[in-house]
């Protein structure tokens, strides 16, 4: 029951924050309600473990290893993403939608671009790691054993992401997008399940991110 009410209280915050901040109230209210979402990803777990839970604050290690099986799987993710937008190939993709959304974000020039991936890349991975794999993940495996909590985890990750996708990709982009951020979900949860450590998935999960924005450089800026 503590498990499933953590899960209730925080699963469906990010998605209201960005149904929110793209489609129903786009602008300022919307921004602030997005925002509001963001803080609460990172306060309520913090919270919950220390106030509910009892737990001791503790910066992750990696006690069973994972480092290597980390880098291994975020290397494939990454080839993966590369090769898969290589074959779809940017004639076939309408890049409208995306260039506008770019520019709404002000990162349709080439520095504020390589802010904006830097932080993607590396702090908000970190953060999506902390809550849906060391949060979000240990709660569904206290309602779920094994592989069943892991796809659970993962729908919970891909949720809030397929309808930010939908919004500025076109509906095959947005699909394969959508499987591509759950595939990553499921690999990134087993990583947790199997060496208890937010840092092997972190740091697959930042590969992943580094094809993804390259990917949005090409598309955006061409090779220069």
């Amino acid at each position: 029951r503590r498990s499933l009410f953590a899960l209730l209280l925080l699963a469906p915050i990010p998605s209201f924050g960005v149904v929110m901040a793209m489609v129903l109230a786009p602008g300022p209210d919307g921004k602030t309600i997005f925002t509001t979402a963001k803080i609460w990803l990172l306060l309520f777990p913090a919270a919950w473990y220390l106030l509910v839970e009892k737990g001791r604050p503790s910066w992750s290690p990696p006690p069973r290893g994972g480092l290597g099986a980390g880098a291994a799987s975020g290397f494939v993710v990454a080839g993966i993403i590369v090769v898969g937008a290589w074959l779809l190939g940017d004639q076939n993709m309408d890049l409208a939608p995306l260039r506008t959304e770019v520019q709404k974000m002000g990162l349709n020039t080439a520095l504020p671009y390589l802010a904006g991936a830097a932080g993607w890349t590396f702090v908000n991975s970190l953060m999506e790691e902390y809550v849906y794999r060391w949060f979000v993940f240990r709660q569904c495996e206290a309602l779920m054993k094994g592989w069943v909590a892991v796809i659970a985890s993962a729908a919970v990750f891909t949720t809030h992401h397929a309808i930010a996708v939908s919004q500025y990709l076109d509906p095959l982009l947005a699909f394969l997008a959508s499987v591509g951020v759950f595939t990553g979900g499921v690999i990134w949860s087993w990583l947790y399940m199997r060496y208890r450590s937010i840092w092997p998935c972190w740091l697959s999960h930042v590969l992943a991110d580094i094809a993804v924005f390259g990917i949005g450089w090409y598309l955006l800026f061409g090779m220069v």
